[in-house]
């Protein structure tokens, strides 16, 4: 089987039909939501996910993102100190109370954004990464094609409302699991339920606006949003019996209606589902012959533990099948794609993954290249 035309990248689901055994939820009052399982990347349900939305605050996960990836890169340090523009001052909105004459942190910077949503923040930090909030804003549209928001668009690092500023639950979906997959030591900011920032002036203390943070001990993030016009949004997630999902909440009515709305939506996939995991980290799960290498096999799997969804007490009836890319031709390097795992349940298609190769194999010299070429011929 030749896969050089597929592309395989997150799970295909078809809820309706795998979990048809599982009560589906009630709809929720709100314009669209989605479920994600973080583990095994499936969708557990959604409505209107690929419409397009304003995002207003949750706008602050791709700036929030864009910043942790200039730390990790080294362009800027948490300690390093940035004084707020008069374009930061005077945005409106949701603030951390910055002063023009007071430089802040950039640690302090990112609490003010994460934790009370401060736009003064979210521009300081723009203009910090990027010498301006126009360019930083190019940036986060970038970012969001190369992590698959296929239908994303920003003009600002704030979320204030634009014509050309949208996303979609769905691209919502995927920022919020990168954000958590892509870097664990800042993740915890996200369960903050305050903050305290002294501006020189006066000490502020300001709460976080999710109050699933309140009311559920395994709620531990992620971003409230809200204008008149988009309504009132939530990206939630739960991490329980060594299970993470991601609820998306977009177009509620109040701020209770939209605690309400995700905590329903994240107690339904943790009471009716659960992620078995198929395969270990590293672990071998076949080997494939390969052409033309210094080695004639290799080993393929895949590098992080994969897991898939079912519905509770159903993973007795998971079953998987692996193909591969013929002919695999050497070289081949290590995480290169090399074929897919097809996982079905009670001999229904659940999902595919992408199967790699946990080594390298290096090409062969010119006789074992000469030789696999002429099997291959008559092959």
């Amino acid at each position: 089987m030749n896969l050089r035309s597929l592309l395989l990248v997150v799970p295909a689901l078809s809820s309706a039909l795998v979990f048809a055994d599982a009560p589906p939820i009630t709809p929720l009052a709100a314009k669209s939501w989605l479920l994600l399982d973080h583990q095994s990347g499936q969708v557990l349900t959604a409505h209107d996910a690929e419409t397009r939305i304003e995002p207003a605050s949750l706008t602050k996960l791709m700036t929030a993102y864009l910043t942790f990836k200039s730390l990790k890169e080294g362009k800027i340090k948490l300690d390093q100190q940035f004084t707020v523009s008069m374009k930061g001052y005077k945005v409106g909105g949701s603030t951390m109370f910055l002063e023009p004459d007071r430089p802040a942190s950039v640690d302090d910077l990112i609490k003010g954004m994460i934790v009370v949503s401060g736009n003064d923040a979210c521009v300081t930090l723009a203009e910090a990464v990027a010498g301006s909030e126009e360019i930083f804003a190019q940036m986060m549209t970038a970012e969001a094609k190369r992590l698959g928001m296929a239908n994303t668009s920003f003009r600002n690092s704030s979320g204030m409302p634009d014509p050309e500023h949208y996303t979609t639950a769905a691209d919502l979906a995927k920022l919020a699991a990168a954000i958590i997959r892509d870097f664990p030591q800042f993740y915890p900011i996200y369960s903050m339920k305050d903050f305290t920032y002294s501006n020189g002036r006066k000490t502020i203390k300001q709460p976080n606006r999710n109050l699933l943070l309140y009311r559920d001990a395994f709620v531990d993030g992620l971003k409230t949003g809200h204008t008149a016009s988009a309504g009132y949004n939530l990206i939630a997630s739960t991490k329980r019996d060594n299970r993470r999902l991601i609820s998306v909440v977009v177009g509620t009515g109040g701020e209770e209606a939209r605690a309400k709305e995700s905590a329903r939506l994240l107690g339904w996939g943790i009471q009716f589902f659960d992620a078995p995991k198929i395969a270990s980290a590293g672990q071998s799960l076949a080997t494939p012959r390969v052409w033309k290498g210094a080695a004639d096999q290799v080993q393929a799997g895949f590098l992080q533990d994969q897991h898939v969804t079912v519905g509770k007490g159903e993973a007795a009836g998971l079953k998987q099948e692996l193909l591969f890319s013929e002919p695999l031709i050497a070289p081949i390097q290590q995480g290169q794609i090399i074929g897919k795992m097809k996982v079905s349940l009670n001999g229904k298609p659940l999902a595919e993954y992408p199967v790699v190769a946990l080594q390298s194999v290096e090409q062969g010299g010119f006789f074992r290249r000469l030789i696999d070429a002429i099997r291959l011929w008559f092959r």
